[in-house]
């Protein structure tokens, strides 16, 4: 019989490895995996938590992963390429895979926001396209727009 998680032991990861500079907005950003801890393979779920002026990640889409985000306690901007959106708690929005619309969210509120992160996991093969930036995502790390890639952080 399953049994439910207990929060306190699911290890909390803060900040991102995103390469500088690209890491700077989510340094503040609390990320709990409780699929992982569930021992899910096939669906990813996470808690996360963003301070004031945190950002969920840097403007990205998948290509192979679809994503579903609720807030919960809290607010956010969600920023895509329609515009900006300012959502409270209940808030769900659906991103599906291969769709360009690249997207992310920032909490510009004075309190700590949350939100339930829900998508599929489909390594090795997705990929993230990072439009604002010099930045793409590939199974083997973050490379330049050029190919090129970051140095493997520590």
């Amino acid at each position: 019989m399953a049994r439910p998680l207990d929060l306190s032991t699911v290890p909390v990861r803060v900040g991102t490895d995103y390469p500088a500079p690209y890491d700077g907005p989510c340094q503040n950003r609390r990320r709990e995996r409780l699929g992982k801890a569930a021992g899910l393979t096939q669906l990813g779920v996470n808690r996360l938590t963003l301070a004031p002026g945190t950002w969920s990640s840097q403007r990205h889409w998948h290509t192979h992963e679809d994503e579903l985000v609720m807030v919960l306690p809290g607010e956010v901007v969600l920023v895509s390429d329609e515009g900006e959106q300012t959502l409270g708690p209940g808030a769900v929005v659906g991103f599906p895979a291969g769709v360009r619309d690249a997207h992310h969210f920032q909490n510009r509120s004075p309190r700590d926001a949350t939100l339930l992160e829900i998508g599929t996991v489909a390594e090795p093969v997705d990929c993230a396209e990072y439009p604002d930036i010099d930045l793409l995502y590939r199974p083997t790390g973050y490379f330049h727009r050029d190919g090129t890639a970051y140095p493997e952080r520590d």
